[in-house]
């Protein structure tokens, strides 16, 4: 469909853009926009097969351009030269934003919107992988890559470009993400794996063709292994500096001509007999059936609709070098068997790590009848010669495919099974480690309150840390209690001491201790003996300040879990097992998605929080720290531009997450102003005095003030709406019939309520114009009070006094208690008898779930409260069964 361009007033366009040369500076640099700016900087793969990509995607030619949400869009309507931008299934009606445009106009995409150039051209479109791969749309994909191309932040995306991505969630955009940088890995290993062989002088049309063919990392070590330096060279390769390539083509093409006789030569080795020539030939086509790409296309299309099954026993050696307690640990996986459909990411997970440690073997098992069915399509179709064959030349044919089947194809299936089972459990366990830290890091903050947080012990007794309602340190000890509130961390002789602060609130002391709470302590030692620590609270013992960190992460988890390293958290599976680059790249990147959604008060949060902000790193956060000691508070979000290192680009991501505190500036303006005038004052008198002020210093004064004048607080930046859009803001207030001045009230609601009632929503967003998801975050900004905090209420289990360890518990007792840890085979419950019980994944069904609970995937995530029952006590090895009752 085409839809034109709406148009702005004549003057508007004056001050924002020409459109003539909006048009000719885009055409120049979208040809390099397309790629990450490391691919402008590198030397592009010239491949001599060139493959058309445009035939299987959407054809995009007719699709035009529409308002950026950001722009004043006032005009008549006006027809524009069409040209393609973002792909949508429906016209896109918002913009992405790049550094040349960093207001929000439209920037325009060259035409095939969805052919997107890579910095390595493979025989294969990246799009077209990546959302077969990713169960995802073309035209979502298309916009994902030039999205993270622009160098767009997932936060930013999720809030302000949601249509673009058709509503993906952060854990899925999360995931193209990282398949996106496999495929470009894999690409950029091919590059390199061409340049090298084509140094070696060993390249030739047919390998490259096959090398450009590859999309997995098992596939290019299969291609490439025999050309590797060093490597003696396959059988085929020395068959085929026998000469005898040119029998195995004759053997396919013109069978009746070849006679292998004429190849002995007696002194020759390898030559010497006919049974060492069709051993030869036999050796030559197995290596070309193996590396046949519509060969391995069927085979593994095959295996798709075959039982495939992978298989651990206890290895022979294991017991005399691996400690027999180790051994007993995989007791469930020495004589195991599991489809390869149906086996569970944490088993293979257990079976690698069992691997590893040489306590188990492992190998896939692929039935006679895949070999038997693969044979025959290959003499009946692929590998069918051209003409009458006599039986002995069939017979090579036949061991051809037989050897080629056992001895490269089924090593080559086996390694390309283990790795994508392997790959999707490590993804699935880094996601499940990314939900559990974003639940935890979301946890509702205790703001406004004495804490005193207590880290257990039995040795070294109670460390004591007291903060004040605003996290100064107030008192420390060991030994004396002086506190409003006790959060107890969850380690040693936490049940006995929450037991010891309960009786003492039970006898009605002089403490007044109104509530206690078990939180988590993982990874508080390891912070306080960090750099981080030692700076924040110099000379402090570290044992103290691990009792400061359990008090802070009450007062405001957020902040304090920040800082520490995400997988010192403990709510992982098999972490260390997994590719420890894809777990910190996920776990950073929840770390930001959370403190952005959440947003930080740019003039009082520290530079620890600052730092995780989207668009923001170490040295920004530590800029705009040193900009607001030296300058004074932020008075709006513009102010961030005068950062130094903080450019178009990194306001455009980090904007809409800072908020500026109205009331907190208002204070700060009018304290100004008193000393402004007070200096005016003194100004006037000095200069009546006789004072000489040169014109140039006035002029200069009067550039300075009018430059004060202009800088004043913005309410709009109290809010989750973006600065680009703060035009469309103010057009709905009009509609609205509101002020600056009532948001976050409730007449400001009711407004909104009674437009949205008469109009509706999407009519609204046509007549503003803007985007249904954009207009609803201006509702939502507009909406929302200046305190507005959407993490989840804070609750602490009830656990029962009478059991306080293993021993006290019965089968079929009824308990409370707080998910400690989600993981791919069950939840942890701490239901406060020193031990986490687990909740196996079977027993947590929608039903118990409560309705607010639900969501895509049965999980629980730390943190929320559960009834559950006991259902088996294991003493000996510490464990409990439990079962969910439901979700409190």
């Amino acid at each position: 469909c085409s839809v034109p361009i709406a148009d702005v007033d004549l003057e508007d366009r004056k001050n924002k853009l020409e459109t003539v040369q909006t048009l000719k500076t885009a055409k120049m640099k979208r040809k390099n926009s397309a790629q990450s700016p490391s691919a402008r900087r590198t030397k592009k793969l010239k491949a001599d097969e060139e493959t058309s990509k445009a035939s299987s995607l959407e054809s995009r030619n007719n699709s035009t351009e529409t308002p950026s949400t950001s722009a004043t869009w006032e005009g008549g309507c006006k027809k524009e030269e069409s040209e393609d931008d973002f792909t949508c299934s429906q016209s896109p009606l918002k913009k992405v934003k790049t550094e040349m445009c960093p207001q929000g106009q439209p920037v325009r995409f060259p035409a095939n919107a969805n052919n997107i150039k890579e910095e390595v051209e493979m025989n294969w479109d990246i799009v077209q992988v990546l959302s077969e791969r990713t169960d995802i749309e073309l035209w979502v994909c298309a916009n994902i890559i030039r999205l993270f191309n622009d160098d767009n932040t997932i936060p930013f995306i999720i809030r302000y470009r949601k249509e673009l991505i058709n509503n993906l969630d952060a854990d899925s955009l999360r995931e193209v993400q990282q398949t996106l940088e496999e495929l470009r890995a894999v690409a950029k290993k091919t590059y390199n794996t061409i340049q090298k062989i084509k140094k070696e002088g060993k390249m030739s049309e047919c390998l490259l063709k096959a090398l450009l063919n590859c999309k997995t990392f098992e596939e290019l070590e299969h291609v490439s292994a025999p050309y590797k330096t060093g490597s003696k060279g396959t059988k085929a390769q020395r068959a085929k500096q026998l000469g005898l390539e040119g029998a195995a083509r004759t053997l396919l093409e013109n069978p009746g001509d070849l006679n292998l006789l004429s190849y002995i030569r007696p002194n020759v080795k390898g030559l010497s007999a006919l049974q060492d020539i069709e051993t030869g030939v036999q050796h030559i086509l197995a290596d070309m059936i193996a590396k046949d790409k519509d060969t391995l296309d069927f085979i593994r299309k095959l295996c798709q609709n075959r039982y495939i099954c992978i298989q651990s026993s206890l290895a022979k050696v294991s017991s005399k070098k691996v400690n027999e307690k180790d051994v007993d640990k995989f007791l469930l996986y020495q004589n195991f068997s599991c489809n390869i459909r149906n086996i569970q990411h944490h088993q293979i997970l257990a079976i690698n790590r069992g691997e590893n440690l040489k306590i188990l073997t492992v190998k896939v098992n692929i039935s006679d009848g895949v070999k038997n069915e693969f044979c025959r399509w290959c003499i009946q179709n692929r590998w069918r010669p051209r003409g009458f064959a006599r039986p002995e030349l069939m017979k090579i044919l036949y061991n051809s495919l037989d050897d080629s089947f056992k001895r490269l194809i089924y090593p080559l299936l086996c390694r390309e099974f283990r790795a994508k089972l392997t790959s999707d459990a490590e993804k699935e366990s880094v996601m499940m480690f990314g939900r559990n830290l974003r639940q935890l890091l979301l946890t509702s903050p205790v703001p406004g309150r004495t804490l005193m947080g207590v880290d257990p012990g039995y040795k070294h007794g109670c460390k004591l840390a007291i903060i004040s309602p605003t996290s100064q340190i107030l008192h420390t000890d060991v030994v004396y209690l002086h506190c409003g509130q006790v959060v107890i961390g969850n380690g040693t002789a936490c049940r006995e001491t929450e037991a010891y602060f309960a009786d003492l609130d039970n006898e009605k002391t002089t403490l007044n201790l109104r509530s206690s709470n078990i939180v988590s302590e993982a990874g508080a030692s390891v912070y306080s003996v960090s750099p981080e620590a030692n700076k924040e609270m110099p000379g402090l013992d570290p044992n103290l300040r691990s009792a400061v960190s359990i008090a802070r992460r009450v007062q405001d988890p957020l902040a304090e879990l920040v800082k520490i390293e995400p997988k010192h958290i403990g709510v992982g599976m098999y972490q260390h097992d997994v590719s420890q680059t894809l777990l910190k790249a996920t776990l950073d990147s929840v770390v930001e998605e959370c403190v952005s959604f959440v947003g930080v008060d740019i003039n009082i949060c520290s530079e620890v929080l600052l730092r995780h902000i989207a668009g923001l790193n170490a040295n920004r956060a530590k800029n705009i720290i040193e900009w607001r000691e030296k300058n004074g508070p932020f008075i709006n979000r513009e102010q961030l531009k005068k950062v130094k290192g903080l450019g178009p680009k990194s306001f455009q991501q980090c904007a809409g997450f800072i908020r500026v505190n109205q009331d907190y500036i208002r204070t700060f303006c009018s304290s100004q102003q008193t000393e402004s005038a007070g200096e005016m004052q003194g100004v006037a008198v000095a200069s009546s005095a006789g004072v000489e002020v040169t014109n140039e210093k006035q002029s200069k004064k009067k550039s300075k003030t009018a430059a004060n004048a202009v800088l004043k607080p913005n309410p709009l930046d109290q809010t989750c709406i973006h600065p680009e859009s703060y035009d469309i803001a103010m057009r709905f207030l009009s509609f609205v019939g509101g002020t600056l001045c009532e948001i976050g009230k409730p007449e400001m609601q009711q407004k909104i309520n009674s437009l949205l009632e008469k109009e509706g929503i999407e009519k609204t967003a046509e007549r503003l114009p803007t985007t249904v998801h954009t207009l609803q975050v201006i509702i939502d900004g507009l909406s929302q009070p200046e305190s507005f905090d959407f993490r989840t209420d804070f609750d602490k289990p009830d656990f029962k006094r009478s059991i306080v360890c293993l021993e006290d518990l019965q089968v079929g007792t009824v308990l409370t208690g707080k998910v400690e840890n989600a993981t791919l085979f069950g939840i942890f419950v701490d239901i406060g008898v020193g031990r986490s019980g687990l909740i196996p994944i079977r027993n947590v069904t929608e039903a118990k779930l409560s309705k607010t609970k639900k969501r895509r995937s049965l999980g629980l995530g730390p943190g929320e409260r559960v009834e559950v029952r006991v259902l088996n006590i294991d003493i000996p090895r510490s464990r409990i069964t439990l079962d969910l009752i439901r979700v409190l």
